[in-house]
């Protein structure tokens, strides 16, 4: 009876452990968050609405202009935005590391190149939000 008791008390405790987790937990983290606290060895694709034709478009022109040399395979991995920081530092004002890593400073460059040539009309603001990847998404269809 002793041993029915501890292993009933074990479950119990185990169990209301784990009823207790799921409310306790934080909710998950949003795609943005994600990306921005990615490590920066991380192979995180971040295509921010591309589709995959756009974004080979996106990774030709990188590798065209600003020395990207990975694979033309439409994933906006940690390469393709190293590369895109590279630009983005030299003509868009990103002040960051170029790590890959799609944060606020990212975006901001981002919007600014894409403001400058007419394709985003909204904030400068770092939040790659609906009006961003619009932008992005004609640009790349443009370029």
């Amino acid at each position: 009876m002793k041993t029915l008791v501890s292993v009933t008390t074990a479950i119990g405790i185990a169990a209301g452990g784990l009823a207790t987790a799921g409310t306790a937990m934080a909710a998950p983290a949003t795609a943005q968050e994600r990306v921005v606290t990615a490590d920066a060895g991380t192979l995180a694709v971040v295509n921010l609405g591309l589709s995959s034709a756009q974004a080979k478009n996106v990774q030709r022109w990188l590798k065209t202009y600003h020395g990207y040399t990975g694979a033309i395979d439409g994933q906006l991995g940690t390469n393709s935005w190293k590369a895109f920081q590279r630009c983005l530092k030299k003509y868009w004002g990103y002040t960051g590391a170029i790590d890959g890593i799609v944060g606020g400073g990212t975006v901001s460059a981002l919007q600014r190149l894409l403001k400058a040539n007419g394709y985003y009309n909204g904030p400068i603001d770092g939040i790659a939000g609906d009006g961003t990847k619009a932008a992005f998404k004609t640009w790349a269809n443009a370029i």
